[in-house]
């Protein structure tokens, strides 16, 4: 069994540190991370690779153990983080509001903007919230029904979780999963367009 120490790591370098074991071959291994951030994140990423995770937790201390079978291995997809084939649009929204003038219309903008694009007849494959634009999936936000609404046609709703922890707002999220920067990058640059608000 291979163990990867990732204690005292900042997101994503625990992902990135898990992924490297499993394209060296890693069917079997150990993560140690201390915040659960990283501990969903490397879960996540695990169970994608068809790896059955133990998670244990001791004052703040994680330790997951992955297992993968041979015939778990031979039907994994290539990435965890990979957008659904057939994706065209990745959206990256790094603002509460659309613009930054005027901060009360940027907000009916933001607002009209997510509700337009969750009635798209094709929703994006990715919509990832970044810096300030992690506020946008609070249960309290204007957005986040329409957020919701994308979720249930298919979007994948990635909130970076560097910044729901820089705003002390991560236990409060209400839509999406928090995510690191490394699977958000993997799944926008993996969309065949990428749109910037």
């Amino acid at each position: 069994m291979i163990t990867i120490n990732a204690m005292g790591k900042a997101c994503p370098e625990p992902v990135i540190m898990t992924k490297a074991a499993l394209e060296k071959g890693a069917t079997e291994l150990e993560v140690l991370v201390d915040n659960a951030v990283a501990a969903s994140n490397v879960t996540r990423l695990l169970e994608g690779q068809g790896f059955q995770v133990e998670r244990r937790e001791n004052a703040g201390e994680f330790r997951l153990t992955g297992r993968r079978d041979g015939a778990a291995a031979a039907t994994a997809p290539a990435s965890a983080s990979c957008p659904q084939s057939g994706a065209r649009l990745a959206v990256l929204v790094t603002g509460k509001t659309l613009g930054r003038e005027d901060k009360e219309l940027g907000e009916v903008l933001i607002k009209g903007f997510m509700g337009t694009l969750s009635k798209l007849g094709t929703p994006p494959a990715v919509l990832a919230l970044m810096n300030e634009g992690v506020k946008l999936a609070l249960p309290e936000a204007s957005t986040c029904d329409h957020l919701k609404d994308l979720e249930k046609a298919g979007t994948r709703v990635l909130v970076c979780g560097t910044c729901t922890n820089h705003f002390g707002i991560t236990e409060q999220v209400g839509v999406g999963t928090v995510s690191n920067m490394f699977e958000i990058l993997e799944a926008v640059t993996g969309a065949d367009r990428i749109l910037s608000v």
